[in-house]
């Protein structure tokens, strides 16, 4: 593995509110403490499920790792990643309090920042995004001049589409910032996760993650979002890729026959996603031979699309496999280093570094 490698997605662990409560003002820490509200926990990662955390990662009690010197010794130190980026999935955005959402993504965010950017100068991070647009955009505007915080983050099943009209300011101070949006695997619970209602199991809700970054992308395309922001990037991260290429050509094949409907989209919509959508690649959902994959990337008709992610600590492989079998040799270099460069413009600050 290159140590130039950009690891695009690690999950630092939250243990809890009370390790947010230094990073709030007196009102929030006393009215969590007052009501109890101890932990939040999204049913999108069930701290007990095999999936949420690899099982030689985990703590003697079973807990998610929690610490900068877990990350550096489970993942940084032990791959040579030359950056890293912090993506944290506490579930600022469960409450349906938006003053406490956005006091609670403040505090993460600032809990990030000291915490872990501070311990390590290798890390990157997302500025995690409250529920309410208003408040989102302050946010990217009181985190945006530290240039550690590489983009906007969000969940994929929010609690209105990401492309809607409501959304536009922040899509518009992200371009403003150079910072990508970052759409992440999960579900704010406003909605059933899939189309026809509550699923029963963590495996069919797990499942319809797909459905969920499917219908964001819909809607940043249909809205017109890539046109009315040409310099705004957005990072699909945990979607996996193999949907990609039929979910495009369906809708491609849909616009031209309705394209007087969204006239704003004057291209087909597989060459904006080409030029203005990357995909991490953990997890990885195609079979493991390369002459599947070599046929999934040829029907992505682009080299510059994914972005190399170990997906830490979720379990998406064993030991060091940290690459999905299959990828051709040659594309590595573009996956590992190339494709995050261009993707996330503060990263080329310190290319030279």
């Amino acid at each position: 593995m290159t140590n130039a490698a950009i690891d695009c997605d690690l999950h630092p662990a939250v243990p809890g509110v009370a390790t947010l409560l230094p990073y709030m003002d007196d009102y929030w820490r006393h009215t969590l403490v007052e009501r109890g509200i101890e932990s939040l926990e999204s049913a999108s990662y069930p701290p007990n499920a095999p999936t949420t955390v690899r099982a030689d990662w985990r703590g003697p009690k079973g807990q998610a790792p929690a610490t900068v010197s877990a990350l550096q010794s489970q993942a940084m130190d032990r791959w040579g990643a030359r950056i890293g980026i912090l993506n944290p999935l506490f579930p600022v955005q469960l409450p349906f309090s938006r003053d406490m959402s956005a006091a609670m993504a403040r505090a993460l965010n600032d809990w990030i920042r000291a915490e872990w950017l501070d311990r390590d100068p290798r890390l990157r991070a997302s500025i995690v995004l409250p529920n309410a647009v208003d408040d989102a955009v302050a946010e990217i505007e009181r985190l945006a001049p530290d240039h550690r915080f590489v983009q906007g983050l969000v969940l994929c099943m929010g609690e209105i589409p990401l492309g809607r009209r409501e959304w536009w300011p922040v899509h518009a101070a992200l371009e403003r910032h150079g910072l990508p949006l970052g759409i992440h695997a999960g579900s704010a619970w406003r909605h059933p996760p899939t189309s026809v209602g509550w699923p029963s199991w963590h495996v069919e809700e797990y499942t319809s993650n797909v459905y969920g970054f499917q219908a964001s992308l819909a809607s940043l395309l249909t809205e017109g979002v890539f046109g009315k922001h040409p310099g705004l990037k957005v990072v699909l991260i945990e979607s996996g890729v193999s949907w990609l290429p039929g979910f495009l050509w369906r809708l491609t094949k849909a616009w031209k026959g309705v394209r007087f409907e969204i006239p704003w989209v004057d291209r087909p919509p597989a060459e904006i996603v080409r030029d203005q959508v990357r995909l991490t690649i953990r997890p990885f959902d195609a079979p493991e031979d390369g002459e599947t994959i070599e046929r999934v990337l040829d029907h992505l008709r682009s080299d510059e699309m994914l972005l190399w992610a170990t997906d830490w600590p979720h379990a998406h492989f064993e030991g060091d496999a940290i690459l999905p079998p299959g990828l051709p040799a040659g594309l590595l270099p573009k996956i590992m280093v190339e494709n995050p460069l261009a993707t996330y413009a503060r990263l080329r600050e310190g290319a030279s570094a």
